[in-house]
């Protein structure tokens, strides 16, 4: 299925533009509803993983690549889904997990990390090394990004090779949003400038072929920019056509490529057909799903405190405040204001930091508290309508209402693909 994504800048040169959504999260209920609506709609499902949740050490998640590969494989049998179908990618694959550690220890670790990626079947391959280290400047330049993406490509064919398993596809480019979100409120995100773009794609062909990475570049499929799309804790910056066309006029002196769009989150359907018709058919999401999983496991909390008396007040958006304050690591410094306004950021915020902590026991516990206290029970659907208007015909079990929650963000995504492949 990985000919899929090759066929994009295809695609895109004969005027009939194909896109495709993907699922970067770790969340299995996230990956049940993709996967579910992949074997509806039979089309490729493209799960991704990013360096912090998944790698060689376990991530935040605990999951190694392989790990991650069989959660996914499993889900995939339990919802009747072709293995064929399935397409895993690798996101911001690099040192960015030890940046704090000196750069020699930091590249180290990332070449380990992308060998097992490769080595687990990991077809679709974002090198990004653009992130100083120790003792290193933020941001590197862009000889040194493309030099050090060169290193690990060729870590990743020699995986390849040494496994017998098809060369990777590799995406490459540093301009992306800030992972999870901005943390302040953006009136606007400029594009990337044109120039900025071709000296990138440029250097790194340079660089690779140098490297004796001739056949390796010929493999990338798309380069990541920035077209002009963001989110923060309580706002969206939508996609703005005009504004990124010179950008997408790049491509047209690169027609083996496309660009991938980051921080896709809660753009309208036509926004996200829009960059799919303009040339950012690699569609990424994440937070607006998972936003999606909290958004309906809290009104689910709702329900339960209204429907059984012994199940308490809200339990579940307790537990979790009292997790964030006792381990706010991962909300800390991305968001700001007084007291209440940290409190609504922490449980709503688009940027939706409260995703870390699903994994953890103690919310594990609380979820399963919720969803035992709904185990067979009906919801009557004045009640269900009350806090899922929506989808009230979507069923009533909590599992149920759960996943249609999570796919109600997936099918717009595979609307707007619809849509720009019929504008034409």
């Amino acid at each position: 299925m990985s000919s899929h994504l090759l066929d994009l800048a295809t695609a895109r040169r004969s005027g009939r533009p194909r896109g495709i959504t993907s699922v970067c999260s770790a969340h299995p209920t996230i990956i049940r509803a993709a996967l579910r609506r992949g074997s509806v709609t039979n089309q490729p499902v493209l799960i991704e993983a990013t360096c912090n949740q998944v790698n060689h050490l376990g991530g935040y998640t605990g999951m190694t690549p392989a790990d991650f590969v069989g959660m996914v494989e499993l889900i995939a049998l339990e919802e009747g889904l072709d293995r064929n179908q399935l397409i895993f990618g690798g996101d911001h694959l690099g040192p960015n997990p030890w940046r704090k550690e000196p750069p020699e220890v930091a590249l180290a670790k990332a070449r380990d990390m992308v060998v097992a990626y490769v080595m687990a079947g990991f077809s679709k391959i974002h090198l990004d090394t653009s992130m100083g280290c120790a003792g290193e400047t933020a941001a590197l330049d862009d000889d040194t990004i493309a030099a050090r993406a060169a290193d690990l490509c060729r870590v990743a064919e020699a995986a390849a090779e040494a496994a017998g398993l098809p060369q990777p596809l590799y995406v490459l480019g540093t301009e992306v949003p800030v992972p999870g979100g901005a943390d302040h409120v953006l009136e606007t995100v400029e594009p990337t400038s044109p120039d900025a773009a071709r000296k990138t794609i440029s250097i790194h062909r340079e660089t690779f072929l140098a490297a004796g990475l001739k056949d390796a570049f010929e493999r990338v499929l798309a380069f990541v920019v920035q077209p002009g799309v963001e989110f923060g804790s309580e706002n969206v910056v939508a996609y703005n056509p005009a504004k990124a066309a010179d950008l997408a006029a790049v491509l047209n002196d690169h027609e083996d490529l496309v660009f991938e769009a980051h921080s896709t989150d809660y753009q309208s359907e036509t926004a996200l057909a829009a960059l799919v018709r303009d040339g950012f058919p690699i569609l990424k999401v994440g937070p607006a799903v998972t936003f999606a999983y909290r958004e309906a496991l809290y009104a689910l909390d709702m329900i339960a405190s209204e429907l059984v008396s012994s199940y308490g007040a809200r339990p579940l958006a307790a537990a979790m405040e009292r997790l964030m304050l006792d381990h706010p690591v991962d909300w800390q410094g991305h968001y700001h204001g007084g007291k209440d306004s940290l409190r609504l950021q922490r449980h709503y915020g688009y940027s939706d930091r409260i995703r870390y902590y699903w994994n953890r026991p103690e919310a594990a516990s609380a979820v399963a508290k919720l969803l035992n206290a709904l185990n067979g029970r009906t919801i009557p659907q004045p009640l269900l309508h009350q806090f899922f208007p929506g989808l009230a015909m979507a069923g009533n079990t909590a599992d149920g209402i759960i996943l249609a929650s999570v796919d109600h963000v997936l099918a717009s995504y595979d609307r707007a693909v619809h849509q720009a492949s019929s504008q034409i």
